[in-house]
């Protein structure tokens, strides 16, 4: 089942393989290690900031409008769009999620699809396939692709872990290379392309698990949980009435893919990149310096794709407070999000109830944030 809005056609592109994108006192005073070519693009790169930081307080106002709280999960979804990044979104029903995202959207002037994943949807379904129709001009038949409901800017996979395997294949391909292949033919997918997965916590019969190796395609995994009791009793005021409210733009597709641009360009200090990288080193049970705690809880850890994720995050979470360095608090921000669906907890974690959740609280008291100068003398 698809909610479906009109999107440009897309040209065929040709074939191609997929290429991997790949407490200290000096803290607030970031060591630029990467910048743009030119003073002129390092102010136009500033203007941007400011530029976007201001729409980042217009879109919570909007969002305000017509979703009570949930102002973490309203950053999250924010700082992963301005990353290039996708979702996948945990909650139980009636949480808001899909008018969260359709609002999103509206705001951003982008166009919005909802897919209702179901055990008997095709990869076909979702991607879109080809007709055979007749030429009126010519009398004959040919082949022509008709677009499915993965062709928009954002699009919301309700329940992906009820679909077959092989349907969440096309949609983590969609994801990853940004284009769908039908037959011998590749299709390009409008930018910016944003895709937001759910699942439901609670009913596990007929769902089909995602693997770990798809799960690490996601930059963040948001935990949606219950509104608080004031934020319910809003709830209750602001929905039951007859007035909808209205939300106005605050940016366009355009602007998103070079503010994309910009957040890449955010320069990161030494000991920043050096922080990261142990911060997902330390979640691995396998190293020699591994804590206690972690090879009793954890068997798998984060890989690579997990620092890369904590790094562009942590620029894009910092570009949207209005700063134009990374600190270790922006890594810190995000690395729940990050890394709660790469760790997998072993039988006495579960046992013991103890979450991905608890075990990132555990690293993030437990591994340094080194001075610059040692942070420094750590790298080859």
């Amino acid at each position: 089942m698809t909610d479906s809005t009109d999107v440009s056609d897309t040209d065929a592109i040709p074939e191609h393989s997929a290429v991997n994108s790949g407490d200290a006192a000096e803290e607030n005073e970031a060591v630029p290690v990467e910048t743009r070519e030119g003073p002129d693009q390092l102010e136009h790169d500033r203007q941007a900031i400011t530029e976007l930081s201001n729409a980042y307080g217009r879109m919570r106002e909007e969002i305000g409008k017509t979703i009570v709280g949930q102002h973490e999960i309203v950053d999250q979804l924010l700082i992963s769009l301005f990353s290039g990044g996708h979702c996948l979104l945990e909650g139980v029903p009636g949480l808001a999620k899909t008018l969260l995202v359709s609002t999103i959207a509206e705001i951003l002037q982008l166009s919005f699809r909802r897919i209702q994943f179901t055990p008997d949807l095709m990869p076909s379904d979702i991607t879109g396939t080809d007709v055979l129709q007749d030429d009126p001009g010519t009398g004959r038949r040919a082949f022509q692709f008709m677009h499915g409901p993965l062709f928009a800017n954002i699009l919301l996979a309700d329940e992906i872990n009820r679909t077959p395997p092989k349907t969440q294949a096309a949609l983590l391909e969609a994801m990853q290379e940004r284009h769908v292949t039908v037959g011998s033919h590749t299709y390009r997918l409008p930018q910016p392309f944003f895709v937001l997965a759910t699942q439901n916590p609670i009913e596990q019969e007929g769902t089909y698990t995602l693997p770990e190796a798809q799960l690490d395609r996601f930059m963040f995994h948001v935990v949606v949980n219950y509104p608080s009791a004031d934020e319910e009793l809003l709830i209750l005021k602001q929905t039951t009435g007859g007035s909808q409210p209205q939300v106005e733009s605050a940016l366009t597709g355009s602007q998103i893919l070079a503010l994309q641009d910009v957040v890449r360009s955010v320069p990161v200090a030494e000991h920043v990149y050096v922080y990261a990288r142990d911060l997902v080193r330390a979640t691995r049970p396998t190293e020699p310096d591994a804590e206690k705690f972690v090879r009793a809880y954890l068997g798998w850890g984060g890989g690579p794709r997990a620092g890369q994720f904590l790094v562009i995050g942590a620029k894009a979470h910092a570009v949207l407070q209005g700063r134009f360095h990374v600190t270790s608090e922006d890594i810190k921000a995000v690395a729940h999000p990050v890394l709660r669906h790469r760790l997998v907890t072993t039988f006495q974690a579960d046992s013991e109830n103890i979450s991905t959740d608890d075990i990132i609280d555990w690293l993030l008291k437990k591994v340094p944030v080194e001075l610059t100068e040692r942070a420094a003398a750590r790298t080859p």
